[in-house]
């Protein structure tokens, strides 16, 4: 969106929180507020406006903290289409700044997670809870397809969640770009958040030598082994060029998050080893990159 009369920095940011039951929307609200956003669950839509010019009318510029809108299928008179025409509108103003971030899951986490709770899905009515999913999937399609930031929670836990929220969106105020390293192993999924997915499993595996074998690629012996492979200065070196490259054309478009992922077998050598050597070179060289090894973080 193209800079008018209001500088950036004089902008109202309005964050609107939606996604799917279940997914985190909740959880995200909370962290926002305890970073001094203004957070409103479940507000219809038609009162957006309202609220912003409410918000706006104070004349407190420098201290007017950020909006923390939450919609989703609870909402009164909930119509996606509907949503996307008042973004529009809003989009076009010279004094706010808006960004959609959608939080999505696997219908089979959800399921379990309504499961696991006893609660009824807000969309099922008397049917099955994975049939409620299902529709506000469908429901929700064209509102995730416009979003800004797309968060995966399926694999996720709250407190990775609010560390990841907490950093991006501290970072944001500075408009600084913020960075997640993360490990993975590919049998168990690709992290659907990602940004750059680098696929390790060329390299020797330490799974396969028997004083590595229980170690992770937290441990230096571990990472020694990674580093010993014939191709792994190769690889390092392109793969280092081309995030160094890649980093400051984000930040000139304009991106504010992004999502490195290292992915081998087993999720706890190799590509935790790249995660590692990835976010210390980063953080040497004036970034700031938030680690999560997703497989060490399961419990067995």
């Amino acid at each position: 969106m193209t800079q008018t009369a209001a500088s950036e920095k004089n902008r109202l940011k309005l964050y609107l929180i939606t996604g799917l039951s279940g997914a985190g929307k909740s959880s995200a609200l909370k962290v926002l507020e305890d970073l001094g956003y203004e957070a409103i669950d479940n507000l219809p839509v038609t009162l957006l406006p309202n609220v912003v010019d409410l918000v706006l009318s104070d004349g407190k510029q420098d201290s007017r903290p950020a909006l923390a809108i939450g919609i989703d299928a609870r909402t009164r008179n909930f119509q996606p289409d509907k949503i996307l025409e008042s973004l529009a509108t809003l989009r076009a103003r010279d004094d706010i700044t808006v960004k959609i971030l959608f939080f999505d899951s696997s219908n089979e986490t959800l399921a379990k997670r309504f499961t696991e709770t006893r609660r009824k899905h807000p969309m099922a009515q008397d049917r099955q809870v994975t049939d409620g999913i299902i529709r506000e999937r469908r429901m929700m399609d064209i509102i995730r397809a416009e979003a800004d930031f797309l968060f995966d929670t399926s694999s996720v836990g709250i407190q990775e969640l609010r560390q990841t929220l907490s950093h991006q969106f501290e970072r944001e105020h500075g408009g600084e770009l913020s960075i997640m390293i993360s490990s993975f192993a590919y049998p168990k999924g690709l992290p659907r958040d990602a940004d750059l997915v680098f696929d390790v499993r060329f390299l020797q595996n330490p799974h396969y030598v028997a004083d590595l074998k229980a170690l992770t690629g937290l441990d230096p012996a571990v990472q020694d082994y990674v580093a010993a492979d014939p191709r792994f200065e190769a690889f390092w070196t392109k793969i280092s060029d081309l995030i160094f490259f890649l980093l400051p054309e984000y930040k000139e478009e304009g991106k504010s998050y992004l999502k490195i992922a290292f992915g081998c077998t087993g999720g706890r050598h190799r590509s935790v080893t790249l995660a590692e050597k990835m976010a210390q070179s980063l953080n040497k060289n004036g970034y700031k990159a938030n680690l999560y090894h997703r497989e060490l973080m399961i419990k067995e």
